[in-house]
């Protein structure tokens, strides 16, 4: 599975890090780092943080290859 995160819209509120701590990393406060490949024992992790995504900027799966928000 593939995840973009639009970090526009990204305001540091850290759900995906929390929930997703092996493909999502805060660096310093508010800079966020992934991983665009998301492992197979990661999917369903990822798929809870872009669900409590606030702002909703994590797109995953075949959105991500549509250009779908």
């Amino acid at each position: 599975m593939q995840i973009v995160v639009d970090l526009t819209r990204c305001q540091g509120y850290a759900q995906c890090v929390f929930l997703a701590p092996e493909v999502f990393e805060l660096h310093g406060e508010e800079g966020l780092l992934y991983t665009t490949a998301v492992p197979d024992d990661q999917v369903e992790r990822v798929r809870q943080a872009a669900a409590a995504c606030p702002v909703q900027a994590i797109v995953v799966g075949e959105a991500v290859s549509a250009g779908v928000r």
